[in-house]
């Protein structure tokens, strides 16, 4: 009997290896969350802050005290869309806006997806290994202090 395309690759090249992700270390998250906790703090104002893995999975998350209840999910979000994506969540906000070539975000197949600015992907080695996000100020702020956090791991 001849043996199909798909019996013809069986086992896949790939079998037997072993996929390695890179991903930030919790002290790194820490570390992070610390920094802009300090920050934020330091001008007597209150926001989450959010570091996840490069899937967008949380590993350090602070929720500092007067913060919007409604801003633990958005950091929790931003963070997880900037991982996802690989990109800025305001540079996805932008793209869902265009007139011309914007889309709705719903496209994206999960109301976990936001394009508010403050989420941003941490590279490190040329890979993404985790996502920083900041919720409860103006969007500028939110920026500004992710940018801040990821700065301290980035390469």
């Amino acid at each position: 009997m001849a043996r199909s395309e798909s019996d013809r690759l069986w086992p896949p090249l790939y079998a037997g290896k072993v996929i390695q992700v890179p991903t930030l270390e919790y002290a790194e998250a820490r570390k992070i969350v610390d920094a802009i906790a300090a920050e934020v703090l330091g001008r007597g104002k209150a926001a989450v802050i959010t570091v996840a893995d490069p899937h967008g999975e949380l590993i350090a998350f602070a929720r500092l005290d007067g913060a919007p209840l409604s801003s633990i999910q958005i950091s929790l979000n931003k963070a997880w869309t900037a991982a996802r994506e690989r990109k800025p969540t305001k540079q996805i906000g932008e793209a869902a806006r265009d007139p011309e070539k914007g889309f709705d975000i719903a496209y994206f197949g999960d109301p976990r997806f936001v394009g508010w600015g403050g989420g941003l992907p941490i590279w490190k080695h040329g890979q993404v290994v985790g996502a920083v996000a900041v919720s409860g100020l103006p969007q500028a702020e939110d920026i500004e202090l992710a940018t801040m956090g990821a700065a301290l791991i980035a390469d």
